[in-house]
């Protein structure tokens, strides 16, 4: 007994003909008989009463109501690997850093699941170092991050380059100036992240060929708070552009010169795993188009 002939059996009794199941599954009659002599034998008993009008046996009745969702689940099972080998279904954990994962990602996602409902997605936040080691490990699927210390098992597509701002209040010494220059942050309290973050390590790239890193800085552990503590009067900080297009009141905003100020987005896999399948495929196509 096979699902093929289960189908066969509920389309006969659906039509109450041997003939109009033959037509609705595209199969000669002789193939629709035969299917129903081989359901019978293999189960040892008589299903269909032949005669004019075909008739279902007790065991007819009993197997008809009990295939009925053997037959629907089955198809269910047939369609979701169908859907999971064309990526069209899947669950996958896709890691991000900030600020993307707060500012960019929501939107993206939002448009991709909408186009691939079936596809379930878990979101894992983290810093780059500490997303490159959970891809190693087969802990998340793929990340979205800035270009991290590459090794021969990460490979790394940049996508974006996130430009950089100095974020002040209004009245700082520095606000009555269009372009800030690096050297000048090192006289005022400065707020930096804290040290696994990647905007940290840039920052100390540019202040470094400015001279160093002033004495008078305050870590703070969020990205996405930084804006808050700059309008509380506790420092001035560098910050990504895209986290201050809504400035918190009493803060600026002013461009910061140089060629370093900007970090690189992309996305991190397994070497071994490039090209991604599946719906993995799927998504790190679709964000490359979103984000690139």
């Amino acid at each position: 007994m096979d699902l093929k002939m289960l189908k066969t059996f509920q389309m006969i009794v659906h039509h109450g003909s041997f003939i109009r199941a033959a037509e609705e599954m595209n199969y000669a009659q002789s193939t629709v008989t035969m299917q129903m002599q081989k359901l019978e034998s293999d189960l040892g008993v008589q299903l269909i009463e032949r005669g004019k009008k075909i008739r279902l046996t007790e065991a007819g009745r009993l197997l008809y109501e009990q295939s009925l969702p053997i037959v629907r689940d089955m198809e269910r099972v047939q369609q979701n690997m169908s859907e999971l080998q064309w990526g069209m279904a899947g669950s996958l954990r896709l890691g991000v850093t900030e600020p993307t994962a707060s500012y960019r990602l929501p939107a993206v996602l939002k448009k991709f699941l909408t186009l691939y409902p079936k596809i379930r997605i878990a979101v894992e936040f983290g810093s780059t170092p500490a997303l490159s080691e959970r891809l190693l490990q087969g802990d998340i699927d793929l990340a979205l991050c800035s270009a991290p210390d590459l090794g021969a098992e990460l490979y790394f597509e940049p996508l974006f380059k996130e430009p950089f701002l100095v974020l002040m209040p209004e009245d700082h010494p520095l606000a009555k100036q269009e372009i800030v220059e690096p050297d000048q942050i090192r006289d005022y309290p400065l707020l930096i992240t804290s040290a696994t973050c990647p905007y940290r390590r840039k920052l100390e790239m540019v202040m470094q060929d400015a001279g160093g890193m002033p004495s008078n800085t305050m870590e703070i552990g969020s990205m996405t708070a930084l804006k808050y503590y700059v309008a509380g009067g506790l420092g001035i900080a560098l910050v990504p552009k895209i986290t201050v297009n809504s400035l918190p009141e009493g803060t600026t905003a002013r461009a910061i010169s140089g060629d370093l100020i900007e970090m690189t987005f992309g996305l991190l896999c397994k070497t071994s795993e490039v090209p991604l399948k599946l719906a993995g495929a799927k998504l790190y196509q679709f964000l490359k188009q979103e984000l690139r």
